[in-house]
């Protein structure tokens, strides 16, 4: 039988945008994987008739509530109150509950308060769901045929509430494995991927396969549903097959975390070192590279050579060249990574010259023009880019060209991007 959740997300914070509903991320993820269907999420503030209403109207339409928020011992943490009262619950003293917030206390050096032991009054025959990571404890009860889970809502607290007390809970209403895979891909846009594959994502139940647009990426999320994860993973394995095949070099990798991610593990397991000449992107792709760890393992350095006269002083690129064709040009580029590669000492640099607006430069070059090098001991390669006229997309797809020049030298495969044909 197939189990329908719906999330409730109590606190007048999330309402006026002060904070992130992250933990209804985090549960989609955790119930999909239980093989739970989660058809709405709803956020309420801190007023007990809305949140009746909110709980009335889940009741109809969800065999499974699970709430975040509203479990803490302020006078505006109402969750439990108004569950217990629209499930005909009492609240009674929890002891057990009672003594983890005394002891959690004691070990910070504190007297708990009296609202400090509201947080004990539980609804009368639940599950105690422990908290480990904070004072709440959680709930879970059953009534009619529904099903509810209060959980604190604190991130940190919440996450580990669902992965250690909730989930195991939930266990029982997991109709299957839901499994999911997703392809990142740099180098085509959203529009071009669903024009190929429009007409099998039609066609397709079992695994599904759906397109996700980022800033100059692409993720093909492929999800399947079934008895066992193996059972799901043998559904979703010809499709990857045959994505990556229609593909080609534009799919950069399945789960991974970043094109930048990627070629860190490329240039660790090539035994290369890496480092940059940048000047349109400011830095950014030294920032993207050294917010990973260990890059200091590969990731030598960077020369951010905003200034023409520092593109001639520091990097050596000759006067002439740059007046010639200007510090947006072609050779320019393919200079700045060869200094670069020069000054830093390093098997590979690359290099991000361009206009990132708002005007065009001196010249006349548009804004979003850019030119991207890769410098290594075979030679230099120059990308000519036209990321469009918003100057952070325009230094965001300039640094992912860079990396994406670097993955594919070092996986030998072509440079220059493809295009898709049907």
């Amino acid at each position: 039988m197939s189990h329908n959740a719906e999330l409730i997300a109590v606190g007048t914070e999330l309402l006026l945008g002060n904070i992130a509903n992250t933990d209804a991320q985090m549960l989609s993820q955790g119930l999909s994987a239980l093989g739970i269907n989660v058809y709405y999420h709803t956020v309420v503030g801190d007023n007990p008739q809305r949140l009746r209403k909110a709980v009335e109207l889940a009741k109809s339409r969800a065999d499974i509530i699970i709430t975040t928020g509203g479990l803490g011992p302020t006078c505006d943490d109402l969750t439990k109150n108004v569950l217990a009262e629209c499930f005909g619950k009492k609240l009674v003293r929890h002891e057990e509950s009672q003594r983890r917030i005394e002891e959690y206390f004691a070990a910070l050096g504190r007297i708990p308060t009296e609202n400090n032991a509201q947080q004990a009054m539980l609804p009368e025959g639940c599950t105690v769901l422990s908290n480990d990571w904070g004072t709440a404890p959680g709930v879970a009860f059953e009534v009619d045929g529904v099903c509810v889970v209060m959980l604190p809502g604190p991130p940190r607290e919440c996450r580990a509430m669902f992965e250690h007390r909730a989930a195991p809970y939930l266990r029982r209403f997991a109709g299957g494995d839901i499994l999911s895979r997703t392809l990142r891909l740099f180098g085509v846009g959203e529009a071009a991927v669903e024009q190929l594959l429009r007409e099998k994502m039609n066609a397709m139940t079992n695994p599904t396969l759906a397109p996700y647009a980022k800033e100059g990426e692409v993720e093909l999320r492929i999800t399947a549903k079934a008895g066992s994860r193996e059972e799901a993973q043998s559904l979703i394995a010809p499709v990857e097959e045959e994505l990556r095949g229609a593909l080609g070099p534009l799919v950069y990798g399945a789960d991974v975390p970043s094109l930048e991610a990627v070629v860190l593990e490329l240039l660790k397991k090539h035994g290369r070192t890496l480092g940059c000449a940048e000047s349109c992107t400011g830095g950014l792709i030294a920032k993207r590279m050294t917010d990973l760890p260990g890059a200091s393992a590969v990731f030598r350095g960077g020369v951010v050579s905003y200034a023409t006269q520092v593109k001639h002083t520091v990097l050596g690129v000759p006067e002439e060249l740059l007046e010639e064709y200007g510090a947006v040009s072609d050779p320019a580029a393919r200079s700045m990574a060869q200094g670069a590669r020069e000054v830093l000492g390093c098997d590979l640099a690359v290099s991000a010259t361009g206009v990132a607006g708002p005007e065009a430069d001196e010249r006349g070059n548009p804004v979003g023009l850019i030119f991207v090098a890769l410098s290594a001991p075979e030679g230099t390669w120059v990308r000519r880019i036209q990321a469009g006229g918003i100057r952070e997309r325009a230094r965001t797809l300039a640094a992912s060209h860079a990396f994406d020049l670097i993955r594919r030298y070092l996986e030998g495969l072509p440079l220059e991007l493809e295009e898709l044909t049907l």
